[in-house]
């Protein structure tokens, strides 16, 4: 066995172990009545960019079903086909509701990035970034992102496929007597067309999460999952330091009241999406945190 394997099978041990850690200063909510999140606990893959290429795909796998997930997003690691990934992921009773797709991709090749969804068992596909000048997201790429995505959209939709946008917090630019992520919303057609709600960085951009999802309950399919530092500097960038990702109840959002909001809105798939450097750490911690709120 490489050192790298066991150094975080180790790991994995340790930390399989504390999972009885207490919540002291962890937000929580009244312990008392119905649990109050009760979906499956999904992942996105992102989260575990530094630890697979040492771990290896199976044994990231293998530590993802360990703690306790069902549902993972994200692209096919290199090396494998679609079909050999979906195969791995199955064998340990993991799905994949959702899969990526990059803005250009959509443009120049919607039928390969159908033929991959279609492979993965994926009904979701999911871009995350608009091409613009960071810092100075505009009406010109509002515009142009409303069209490409009503036209993927709907080459999407034609095989059973939902495109959803996910907000990066760049697109809450004011815009007339609103914002820029508002023109999009109201821009695009709703059949062909929906969003995954990244609460970090709409917060991070200015948004209210739960004033999103109130306003627009049936544009939302998914959520990120993820708290963030108090008292960190904001702006319309979409970037920040990745070690502002810490454990989900212990930032400056409300998750209580995001996941009653995202209930009401109908949101049936969540991913802890944890950017740091800590997420053998925090992630446990992070479900036991979302598993711990109750009414």
């Amino acid at each position: 066995m490489k050192p790298t394997v066991m150094k975080f099978l180790l790991l994995l041990l340790v930390f399989s172990g504390s999972l009885t850690f207490s919540t002291a200063g962890l937000v929580t909510a009244q312990q008392t009545g119905d649990p109050l999140f009760t979906a499956e606990i999904g992942v996105q893959m992102y989260s575990f960019r530094n630890i697979t290429p040492d771990l290896g795909i199976e044994a990231t796998l293998d530590l993802i079903h360990d703690m306790g997930i069902k549902e993972i997003e994200g692209g096919v690691p290199p090396g494998i086909t679609p079909e050999e990934f979906r195969r791995m992921c199955n064998e340990r009773g993991i799905s994949i509701p959702s899969t990526g797709a990059g803005f250009q991709q959509l443009i120049d090749e919607p039928e390969a990035v159908v033929k991959r969804a279609i492979a993965l068992g994926a009904p979701y596909i999911m871009t995350a970034w608009i091409p613009h000048d960071v810092g100075n997201f505009n009406y010109e790429n509002a515009r142009h992102a409303v069209d490409v995505f009503n036209e993927a959209g709907k080459k999407l939709y034609e095989h059973g496929i939902t495109f959803k946008y996910h907000l990066h917090g760049y697109e809450m630019r004011p815009h007339e007597d609103s914002t820029l992520l508002e023109y999009i919303i109201q821009n695009t057609n709703p059949d062909y067309v929906s969003f995954q709600l990244d609460i970090f960085w709409a917060h991070f951009g200015g948004a209210d999460p739960v004033e999103l999802l109130n306003k627009y309950p049936n544009r939302f399919v998914s959520l990120h999952l993820k708290d963030m530092q108090h008292g960190i500097e904001k702006n319309l960038t979409g970037l920040t330091d990745p070690e502002y990702n810490i454990v989900i109840g212990t930032g400056e959002l409300d998750i209580p009241a995001i996941i009653r909001a995202s209930k009401d809105a109908g949101i049936e798939h969540y991913f802890i999406e944890d950017e740091s450097s800590r997420v053998l750490e925090q992630i446990p911690l992070s479900i036991e945190y979302l598993r711990s709120l109750t009414y």
